[in-house]
C-alpha cells in the first residue's frame, strides 16, 4: 500500500514535470515556424524566468505553487493552489516576475552588446517590451497586482491603457486580456475602502505603499528606456 502511494505521489510529480517541460516544448515548437529555432526557445525561456521569479517569491512567503504552464501567443502562468494573504503579498509576487524578467532580459542585452549577436539584441528586446507590457496597471497583469497595494482603483487608469495598445496593434490576445479584466473593471469602480473585507485584504501600511509604488514607477521607468533603446538599435542594424 505504501509503494503504491508512493508510486502515486511520484507519478503526480512526474506529472507536473511534463506538463511544464511539455508546454515549453510547444511553445518553442510553434514560435519557431514563425520566429526560427534559437529565437524561439530564447523567447520561451524569457518567458520561464519571468514565471520563475513569481514561483520564487510565492515559495518565499509560503504559499502552495505549481509550476508553471505555457500557451503559445498568450504566454505562461504558474499555478497559486491558495491566495496571496493580504495586497503586498500579492504586490510582492507580482513584482518579481517582472523583476527577474528584466534580469533576463539584461543579460541578453550585455552578451549581445560584448558580441554583436542580433539575435540576443532581439531577445533583449523582446523581454524588455514584454515585461513592460505586463506592467499594464490593470489585473490580471502584474502591474495591477503591483498597484492594487495602493488601491484597487488604479486599475481604471489601466483599462483605457489596455485599449489604447489594442487601438495601435489589434491582436486576439489582447481581446482575452480585455475580456479577463472586465470583472476587475467592475470590482475596480465599486471598491469600497472602508469595507471589512477590503481593509482587511487591501490595508497595508504606508510604507509598503511607498516601497512597492516606487519600485513600481522606477522598474517602469528602466523598462520603457530600454525597450525604446532596444528598439532604435535593431532599427539601426548592424554597426
Amino acid at each position: 500500500m505504501i509503494k503504491l502511494l508512493m508510486l502515486l505521489l511520484t507519478a503526480g510529480k512526474l506529472g507536473k514535470v511534463l506538463l511544464t517541460g511539455g508546454s515549453m516544448l510547444l511553445s518553442v515548437i510553434v514560435y519557431a515556424f514563425i520566429y526560427g529555432w534559437w529565437y524561439a526557445v530564447g523567447f520561451v525561456l524569457l518567458i520561464f524566468v519571468h514565471e520563475m521569479g513569481h514561483y520564487i517569491a510565492a515559495r518565499q512567503k509560503g504559499l502552495a505553487v505549481g509550476a508553471p504552464t505555457f500557451i503559445p501567443f498568450v504566454g505562461a502562468w504558474i499555478d497559486l493552489k491558495e491566495l496571496p494573504h493580504n495586497a503586498e503579498v500579492e504586490a510582492y509576487i507580482g513584482l518579481a516576475g517582472p523583476v527577474m524578467g528584466t534580469v533576463g532580459a539584461l543579460a541578453c542585452y550585455f552578451v549581445a552588446r560584448d558580441t554583436g549577436s542580433g539575435l540576443l539584441l532581439a531577445l533583449s528586446y523582446s523581454g524588455f517590451f514584454l515585461n513592460l507590457f505586463n506592467l499594464i496597471p490593470l489585473s490580471p497583469f502584474d502591474g495591477g497586482r503591483i498597484t492594487a497595494v495602493l488601491s484597487p482603483k488604479i486599475w481604471l487608469l489601466g483599462a483605457p491603457v489596455l485599449a489604447f495598445i489594442f487601438l495601435l496593434n489589434p491582436s486576439p490576445v489582447l481581446i482575452l486580456m480585455g475580456i479577463l479584466a472586465i470583472p476587475q473593471v467592475i470590482k475596480a469602480w465599486k471598491y469600497d475602502p472602508a469595507a471589512p473585507e477590503n481593509q482587511a485584504y487591501y490595508g497595508v501600511s504606508k510604507e509598503a505603499k511607498i516601497t512597492y509604488g516606487a519600485a513600481y514607477i522606477a522598474l517602469l521607468a528602466f523598462l520603457a528606456i530600454m525597450t525604446n533603446d532596444v528598439h532604435e538599435m535593431l532599427r539601426a542594424g548592424p554597426g
